[in-house]
């Protein structure tokens, strides 16, 4: 595939994920997720790799400032990962994501530990993974094709593929398939009650011991 099929075949990928983008030029020039992903990462990722570090990371630093989204260098990236909004997102070193993900804005693929000799530190997403909105991955884990990350949730334990994870700490709640995406929200069911019902009980301990 040549750069300009490349190109129109990931504007078509984000329109069919975005109910709110009528024409392709609204993502040429208005989404930073597009920008990040074809203006900035592929060349600071080009330069990192020929140990043009310094260079990589200043370029990635001007593409933090003008689209609000922090990636790496030297994270890898596959075809038509749409950063939606986008504000937030934070994608380290060590990670990697596969083809045709969907991330929301302030989600974070951090790493432990520390320094190079810890090696993989930030997770591997799959593909046609969507990760919700200020959802937290964290550690070299591995996250399957078609798995779905809610928002906010805290996961630092592999998630299999199509499983849908939601809460602190993440926890299995449903399984889908790539036939069954969901982009703008999680049938979560009787989770969202269980999280309610921790949050009143925490309530009233806090409420009885006086802080």
């Amino acid at each position: 595939m040549n750069l300009i099929a490349g190109l129109q075949d990931f504007i078509r990928s984000i329109r069919d994920r975005d109910a709110a983008c009528p024409t392709w030029a609204e993502v040429v020039f208005c989404y930073p997720g597009f920008h990040i992903l074809t203006i900035f990462h592929p060349l600071a990722h080009f330069l990192w790799a020929h140990k043009l570090r310094a260079l990589a990371r200043f370029w990635m630093y001007v593409g933090r400032w003008i689209t609000g989204i922090e990636i790496h260098p030297a994270a890898k990236i596959g075809k038509n990962v749409f950063i939606d909004h986008g504000t937030g997102v934070v994608i380290g070193a060590t990670a990697t994501i596969g083809d045709e993900c969907t991330i929301y804005h302030g989600v974070t693929l951090g790493g432990t530990g520390h320094g190079p000799q810890c090696g993989k530190r930030h997770p591997d997403i799959g593909t046609h993974v969507m990760i919700g909105a200020g959802a937290q991955i964290l550690g070299p884990i591995s996250v399957g094709d078609n798995a779905a990350i809610g928002a906010n949730s805290v996961v630092t334990r592999d998630v299999p593929p199509g499983a849908t994870v939601v809460g602190i700490p993440a926890r299995i709640t449903g399984q889908k398939d790539k036939d069954t995406e969901v982009y703008y929200g999680l049938p979560v069911g009787d989770a969202a009650d269980d999280d309610r019902v921790s949050v009143r009980v925490m309530a009233e301990k806090w409420k009885g011991s006086g802080i």
